[in-house]
């Protein structure tokens, strides 16, 4: 699949034998293939880590005390909207 936006890299010769090794095993058709789905794997783990550090701050806002008080459905309610008003932002 020719790019515009063709990278250049430099890999160490673990890097570049666990590619092939990939390759050859028929799991992937070419090294180019590898590299998105690495990409697409560390996109999604720092997505997870963001998700991990919310939980984090969260967690010691309830530690100390700052929490949400209610009705659970509204609470619940009022954080998602929140959170739909945050991503259309």
């Amino acid at each position: 699949m020719p790019s515009s936006h063709a990278r250049n890299v430099a890999l160490t010769p673990e890097l570049s034998a666990f590619v092939d090794d990939l390759v050859a095993s028929g799991a992937y058709a070419n090294a180019s293939e590898v590299m998105r789905a690495g990409l697409r794997a560390l996109k999604h783990r720092h997505a997870l880590d963001e998700v991990s550090d919310r939980i984090s701050i969260a967690l010691d806002q309830l530690d100390r005390g700052e929490g949400i008080t209610g009705e659970p459905r509204e609470v619940l309610g009022a954080v998602l909207d929140a959170a739909r008003a945050r991503r259309n932002a």
